[in-house]
């Protein structure tokens, strides 16, 4: 299994985002100044980049190396294109089923909701590339190694992802305690896409109210909320239900 890689320096930082490596997050320190850091600068804005301007304590905690104001984090794995992936499943599959993690943070609620996402026969995940749990080599331990076998996207803004699925003809549902609407009582068959929130905010406003359905799952005891990963599962496994019925 391919760890999660660090590197280290600013010119090694530019050319590993020149080369379309799958860069997973940079760490700049405040204030760098330079022509290779403007350079920098320009390469991950241009990328669009999930970018942290940091003290330079936060970088010796990092790396004991020469760091020289910057350090990356490589992804194991390569990244999907979301219009590359959504028009080949539709034209491949009747009744594609995708997933958004909106600002998901947790590597471990991330690789239990991947596993489960490979079990069910979904077809992509799409997450935000600023403020989502990254793949790391715990997301992929935790996954089973399902990680290597769903295809991941990143997106600027989740409700891009929404519109642009239900441009292609996919409903998308979102999970959320804000409905009276159940699951069980919610169609999940025919092209669709799920939308679980954050472990402590839920799905965003502008994001719930973009989505065209939305349904809860039934509570009965005294605790209000489920863990994400628990909640996704459900969701997931009422649409194979559904679906196989």
């Amino acid at each position: 299994m391919k760890e999660t890689t660090q590197i280290y320096g600013i010119r090694a930082v530019i050319e590993a985002i020149t080369a379309n490596e799958p860069i997973d997050k940079v760490f700049v320190q405040r204030g760098l100044q330079g022509t290779l850091s403007k350079e920098l600068e320009r390469l991950v804005r241009a990328k669009g980049l999930n970018t942290s301007y940091v003290p330079i304590e936060k970088l010796n905690r990092l790396t004991n190396n020469n760091h020289q104001g910057v350090v990356a984090n490589i992804s194991p794995i390569r990244f999907h294109d979301l219009s590359v992936l959504v028009d080949t499943v539709m034209e491949q599959k009747k009744d594609p089923l995708f997933l958004l993690l909106d600002q998901l943070s947790d590597v471990r609620n991330f690789g239990a909701i991947i596993r489960t996402a490979e079990c069910t026969g979904v077809d992509g995940i799409i997450i935000q590339k600023k403020g989502a749990a990254p793949v790391t080599s715990d997301t992929i331990k935790t996954s089973a190694g399902a990680a290597f076998l769903v295809p991941i996207v990143k997106v600027d803004h989740i409700k891009d992802a929404v519109f642009y699925l239900q441009a292609s003809g996919v409903s998308v549902i979102a999970a959320t305690e804000k409905t009276d609407t159940s699951v069980y009582e919610t169609s999940l068959k025919g092209a669709c896409a799920i939308i679980m929130g954050s472990e402590d905010r839920g799905i965003a406003p502008s994001t719930l109210k973009a989505a065209d359905h939305s349904a809860k799952l039934p509570l009965l005891g005294e605790i209000k909320s489920l863990n994400v990963a628990v909640a996704c599962s459900v969701f997931l496994y009422e649409a194979v239900r559904q679906r196989n019925t």
